[in-house]
């Protein structure tokens, strides 16, 4: 007779990461309107970029009335400190709790259990899951103790999922998870699991890579199935991370290496339609995924700049298009690099709420210099005669006019 496998339960608010293909969480490609992309194209959960629990400590939550979503805000740190100057209000999260209801993971930077639950209670009634970052190399995050740097101490990352499973998991009734990387040895790695897998999480994503590895080096797939066995034995679903790149490897891989799950990074990245399957199609042309993003980012009203980096990572560099939109500095200008004509009007509307109205205005003028030094080249006399005019007029002491007379110095 076969005894049923372990399994931690879900909670009510959470979800099950088992058989599912997921979006990786990535800094300024995992913002909202790539995550509803990805959603669109038929990925099953979506991760939010890494942020800081410091940087939500302490943010307002505010409901936006145009995109209905849920904005976290502050004041900048350097706003000036006059109250009759205006100040915007940085947006450090957005969700959108609808469009993203039940399959939305917020991805938390943290190296101490008691600002890890303080930020994750914010957030913890809109999401599905909360995970901790224990993976990412960069400095800004491993000189904080966060990240890459926490699997350096085990227990301390194990004290941070505990205290999230019972002061955040328990009491919202959502899953905790966590993100590594590999580490030296195997047996290292082994032990690393074990220890987290202990702690009452429902999932684990292991990244096929060391920490002083980078993206384009080939990602390690030896020690998977070791750490899938340890996670299927302690009830915790595994999720593989590293050159996946679309929805039919995943599946494969997840079969190969019998894991429960697989993230999608980079390939997402450049092309979120690789959450399609082959029969569904498989990838779509470059310009069609554009257009749907740019149709989501200005249903939300993005902030133009994450959207400018987006469309410069959908579009392929050598297009003259390409060219354009890197040069715009307004969605009115984008859309019009691109000829999307049926969002002109919307564009022009969330440049007005945004403030990039200014810049449509400084492009008018030189717009209306060009035409004026073309009229000039094709005939016309008005700056020729002014030139003219100016040479042939009479001194001032000729028309009776005093000449002013020179300050000492």
């Amino acid at each position: 007779m076969n005894s049923t496998p372990k399994r931690v339960p879900i909670p009510k608010n959470g979800v099950d990461y088992r058989g599912k293909v997921v979006l990786a969480p990535m800094v300024r490609s995992g913002e909202l309107p790539s995550r509803l992309l990805a959603l669109k194209y038929g990925a099953d959960l979506v991760w939010g970029p890494e942020t800081i629990d410091k940087s939500m400590i302490g943010t307002k939550k505010r409901i936006d009335p145009i995109s209905s979503t849920i904005d976290y805000t502050r004041t900048p740190s350097n706003a000036p400190k006059n109250p009759a100057v205006a100040v915007k209000e940085s947006k450090i999260y957005r969700l959108h709790p609808t469009r993203e209801y039940g399959r939305l993971v917020f991805q938390i930077g943290t190296s101490s259990p008691p600002t890890a639950v303080e930020a994750a209670r914010l957030v913890a009634p809109h999401v599905a899951g909360i995970d901790v970052n224990a993976g990412c190399p960069k400095p800004f995050s491993t000189s904080g103790g966060m990240g890459a740097a926490l699997l350096q101490t085990p227990g301390h990352l194990a004290s941070i999922l505990s205290a999230l499973v019972t002061e955040v998991g328990n009491v919202y009734e959502i899953g905790i998870s966590v993100k590594i990387r590999l580490l030296e040895t195997a047996d290292k790695t082994e032990m690393l699991v074990r220890k987290l897998c202990s702690t009452g999480i429902t999932g684990l994503t292991v990244h096929c890579r060391t920490t002083p590895m980078r993206p384009r080096e080939r990602a390690i797939r030896e020690q998977l199935r070791m750490i899938a066995d340890i996670c299927r034995g302690e009830g915790v679903a595994c999720i593989m991370n590293g050159d996946v790149k679309n929805r039919d490897e995943a599946l494969r891989l997840m079969q190969e290496f019998e894991v429960d799950g697989a993230m999608i990074a980079t390939a997402a990245e450049a092309n979120p339609s690789s959450f399609r399957t082959k029969e569904e199609g498989g990838l779509l042309p470059w310009r069609e995924v554009v257009e749907e993003y740019m149709k989501i980012a200005l249903d939300v009203d993005n902030k133009w700049g994450n959207t400018k980096f987006t469309l410069g990572q959908l579009m392929p560099g050598k297009l003259e298009a390409y060219k354009k939109v890197a040069g715009s500095r307004s969605y009115t200008e984008a859309c019009g690099a691109l000829e999307f004509d049926e969002l002109s009007d919307q564009a022009r509307e969330v440049d007005e709420r945004l403030g990039l109205s200014r810049h449509l205005d400084v492009a008018a003028v030189k717009n209306a210099k060009g035409k004026n030094k073309s009229a000039q080249a094709a005939g016309g006399h008005t700056d020729i005669e002014r030139s003219l005019s100016s040479e042939t007029r009479l001194p001032l002491s000729a028309r009776g006019i005093s000449a002013p007379t020179a300050m000492a110095v």
